[in-house]
């Protein structure tokens, strides 16, 4: 028994008689202050694979984080009748179901660092049907047929997707090359860990919604619709998510799924779960200022995946953009270098679902976007599939340069906004770039006061507006047709930069001195002191 042990092992004596006898109210995350640092192996911890992957991008192959938990310290907790529900070894914790009493006496334990409630549960970003003509156009719209082109196709990379359940999987036309080739690595499900059978039976509603996701990653019909870019790539699912609302405190089995996928050797991560609100219990709910890449724990353990791990983690925006009390991304894709997904209209508009970035972070949210009608959870897929595409171009690539590339490709790169980051990531791009071959130069920077008049080849021509109050915070979306091959963007009252995307041109109007209402009102203040002076005038004069 360590030192720190044999020192709490009287409180510990104390303590056990009434933890028995106190009811579980809630789960909450104890996080410890320690590693055993000595004797880690870490080919006992990490797949072939994931050792192949390390070696491949310059990851440590001996990290801190992957040493696992002391077992002294869990046996602790169990010893006092303490459930561990999970555990973390990337974080140092565990979870376990506790009540008021049993969360004050643990915090006394010298082992433990620190206790903390998990208040919410993960929420399923949509659940809607799919259309094919959608989604032919999604593909259409990114150049999917420059990757085939390509021979690009994810052949050897393998994707995570963590998500509610993926019942269906087995009997969906589209997926049935994933079975015959057998590409599907494993699946676990840590809701219900005695399950065996994952496609067949579902547990609650939400239950086949990895399905349609999986789908948008990877499917296709033989001789007809393709769905997914990554038509060849090997998967690991996971289920972490119960799907119906009264569970509370899923995400210690999201984080869960994370490590997994990582020793597995997993490359990409998608999920189209997150967290904002809509809970049983308002109070739960995490309020629009906590999206800040650093508040949650998700989000500080998909630093530890993105940072450390190597994962590129591709994570829907959310579909909370026409609710006035959220707006804003969710987390986790609220952390910085997790590439969070929005959505487009056909007309490369934002979807009004659509989740928004948050005006108190410093950083670019979403990054990119994509077409669909049925929410970010089925645009983030094609994003995933797109991704994978780009790491079987080059295995050496990292999270942070495919991160970057995806980016860099974008329709409005570099003129990124809070409604669609960079916008819509282009194939014909992405090869280019990752060729190290220069891309057209179609975008410019204009000045202008009060409007701006483009000439388009094509009468019919429509234009894209985004109106900013700054650099990245839109106001105002539209839509502009060309009357007689010419169409005039007039300046909002409160805009002091406007983008604009025309026959794939992109222009940045950077608004000069003040806007109309602003001259007018300044006018009149003039006028006003004016008559004021002449008043003040005649009466000195008599």
């Amino acid at each position: 028994m360590t030192k720190i042990l044999r020192c709490c092992s009287c409180l510990l004596l104390l303590f056990c008689i009434s933890f028995f006898a106190k009811a579980q109210e809630a789960k909450y995350w104890i996080f410890f202050i320690d590693k055993d640092t000595e004797n880690y192996n870490y080919h006992l911890h990490l797949s072939e694979e994931a050792i192949e992957k390390r070696t491949e991008q310059g990851i440590d192959l001996v990290q801190q984080t992957d040493i696992p938990l002391k077992i002294s310290y869990i046996q602790a907790l169990q010893s006092c009748g303490i459930k561990v529900v999970q555990q973390s070894k990337w974080l140092n914790a565990v979870t376990a179901l506790l009540s008021k009493e049993q969360v004050e006496k643990i915090k006394a334990f010298p082992f433990v660092r620190q206790v903390e409630k998990m208040n919410n549960k993960f929420r399923i970003l949509s659940f809607p049907n799919l259309k094919d003509r959608e989604y032919a156009l999604a593909l259409e719209q990114m150049e999917a047929i420059e990757m085939t082109k390509a021979g690009l196709n994810g052949e050897g990379i393998m994707i995570g997707v963590i998500d509610a359940g993926f019942v269906g999987a087995s009997q969906n036309e589209y997926l049935q090359h994933l079975f015959d080739e057998k590409r599907l690595v494993m699946v676990k499900d840590l809701v219900n860990p005695q399950r065996t059978e994952h496609f067949k039976f579902a547990e609650t509603s939400s239950d086949n919604h990895g399905n349609t996701v999986l789908q948008m990653i990877c499917g296709y019909e033989k001789g007809g619709s393709q769905y997914g870019f990554a038509t060849k790539s090997k998967f690991c699912l996971a289920r972490t998510d119960h799907g119906d609302s009264e569970f509370r405190g899923e995400e210690d089995y999201w984080v869960a799924a994370m490590e997994w996928m990582d020793s597995l050797g997993v490359r990409i991560i998608n999920t189209s779960l997150g967290y904002a609100l809509g809970f049983d219990n308002p109070e739960e709910n995490y309020k629009p200022e906590e999206m800040d890449g650093k508040t949650s724990v998700i989000s500080k353990a998909t630093q530890i995946a993105t940072e450390e791990k190597g994962l590129l983690v591709v994570v829907s925006a959310g579909n909370e953009g026409n609710d006035y009390n959220w707006k804003v991304v969710s987390t986790p894709a609220d952390s910085p270098m997790v590439l969070s997904v929005g959505a487009t209209q056909p007309n490369g508009l934002k979807a009004g679902y659509s989740s928004i970035g948050s005006e108190l972070v410093s950083y670019l949210k979403p990054n990119v976007a994509c077409f669909s009608t049925n929410g970010t959870s089925y645009s983030a897929p094609v994003i995933t599939g797109l991704a994978a595409c780009m790491m079987q171009k080059n295995r050496q690539a990292k999270n942070k340069e495919i991160f970057a590339l995806m980016e860099k490709s974008s329709h409005l790169y570099p003129f990124g906004n809070n409604y669609l980051g960079y916008g819509m990531p282009k194939v014909t791009n992405i090869l280019k770039l990752m060729e190290g071959k220069p891309l057209d130069n179609q975008q410019r920077e204009v000045q202008a006061k009060q409007e701006y008049t483009i000439k388009l080849k094509e009468e019919r021509s429509k234009v894209q507006v985004f109106h900013k109050k700054n650099s990245t915070i839109v106001i105002k979306q539209d839509l502009l047709s060309a009357e007689k091959g010419k169409c005039e963007i007039i300046r909002p009252e409160t805009a002091t930069q406007t983008t604009i995307v025309y026959e794939n041109k992109v222009v940045e109007i950077k608004w000069e001195g003040q806007t109309r209402k602003q001259a007018k009102k300044e006018a009149r203040k003039a006028k006003k002191a004016a008559k004021k002076e002449q008043k003040q005038s005649k009466k000195i004069k008599k």
